[in-house]
């Protein structure tokens, strides 16, 4: 059994990513027993945000909302008075609206805060071989391979190519549409020896949940201030969520984890990044425990690690768990169909009581038939 004291430090390693600076960040997030992490070095110095301009007003919350029908299609055409949105269940004012129809973006509302057509949405393919089981990593290289090649190559979105593995995140110089050229530079990165396996037990567990969360920091704090609606599609099923009686934790630890839940649904809206889950992998009926998370946290005395589950992540910033098989080409498509047609909107947040108060999020549209998606909540302060 891991002693609780272990499962505070490697905690703490996690909550120190709240002090530390965001030039520090990367070195901050290395746990003490895993090799020095590759990382690409425009992840390494984020620039700082530029002065006026996009800034987004202090206070003000924006959302990316998308709509689909029946069929599971993005619906476009879609006009401000058909939104409705409730912050815990009180309907609140939209400010600013905009509808992005695909390539043929429009501007709609005659108060909305955006003089510019977006930026196209980009794509974010991460492999994850830390907790892919060995025997699959070759074929799920094979399968993305495969659909970056497809259309000959072209891809519909600017599209990022990341190999999560245990000495850490590979990452290309910048997104390209050259789906051809992104399939030959994911053919010549050589597979890394795995330093954590399934054999060490609980003590693996622990280490592929701490760099995989890790490693979701800083993919979130290196894109807040790069412009533009993000799908990350995490190629994996996930980490472990320690739930088994090897882990305990103590009311010091459960704050610790509350600090990571709040800051990653902080930094996944305020970067704009809808995470979606994809596999290869058949889930065990233990894997759908994470249902059991989907709701907000509002203190620390209720923070648990399964709160911090890929699969609970994923839908509550608004993406998908797409069902496991062994067409990942076909599953990754399903997930770009969501990129085209979405809207933004704002709003400005009722007065906070304290510090990281929970609100649940929740859009309403005018019209039957249709399903909205954005971020379940956010955490705000006075």
């Amino acid at each position: 059994m891991l002693h609780r004291t272990c499962l505070a430090i490697v905690l703490c390693c996690l909550s120190r990513t709240l002090a530390q600076p965001a030039s520090a960040q990367s070195d901050s997030q290395i746990p003490p027993q895993a090799a020095p992490v590759r990382v690409d070095p425009e992840l390494q110095l984020r620039p700082p945000p530029k002065p006026g301009g996009t800034k987004t007003p202090e206070g003000l919350v924006h959302l990316d909302v998308l709509v689909t029908d029946a069929s599971g299609m993005p619906v476009s055409g879609l006009e401000r008075k058909d939104f409705k949105l409730l912050d815990d269940l009180q309907e609140q004012k939209i400010v600013s609206f905009l509808a992005s129809d695909g390539p043929d973006q429009r501007q709609a509302g005659a108060t909305a805060t955006f003089q510019k057509r977006q930026p196209p949405v980009q794509v974010i393919l991460l492999i994850d071989t830390v907790n892919l089981p060995f025997e699959q990593v070759a074929f799920v290289r094979l399968q993305v391979a495969k659909y970056l090649e497809q259309n000959a190559g072209h891809l519909a979105h600017p599209t990022s190519i990341f190999l999560f593995s245990d000495s850490g995140l590979t990452v290309q110089p910048r997104p390209s549409i050259d789906g051809t050229a992104l399939a030959g530079m994911l053919n010549q990165i050589q597979p890394s020896l795995r330093t954590i396996r399934s054999s060490q037990g609980a003590d693996s567990e622990l280490q592929r949940f701490q760099l995989s969360v890790n490693q979701l920091i800083s993919i979130a704090e290196n894109n807040v201030t790069k412009s533009g609606r993000k799908l990350l599609i995490w190629v994996g099923p996930g980490w472990p969520m320690l739930e088994s009686s090897n882990f305990t934790f103590s009311g010091n630890d459960q704050a610790r984890y509350f600090d990571i839940i709040t800051l990653l649904s902080t930094r996944l809206r305020e970067a704009r990044i809808a995470l979606y889950s994809v596999s290869s992998v058949t889930l065990s009926a233990s894997a759908f425990r994470y249902r059991d998370y989907l709701k907000g946290v509002k203190s620390a005395n209720r923070a648990d690690t399964g709160n911090l589950a890929l699969k609970v992540l994923v839908e509550q910033s608004g993406g998908r768990v797409v069902n496991p098989d062994n067409n990942l080409t076909g599953q990754i498509n399903n997930c770009i169909a969501d990129a085209d047609a979405y809207y933004t909107l704002s709003f400005d947040p009722p007065k906070a009581e304290h510090a990281d108060e929970y609100h649940s999020l929740k859009i309403k549209i005018d019209k039957s038939g249709l399903m909205p998606r954005t971020s379940t909540g956010y955490y705000d302060r006075p």
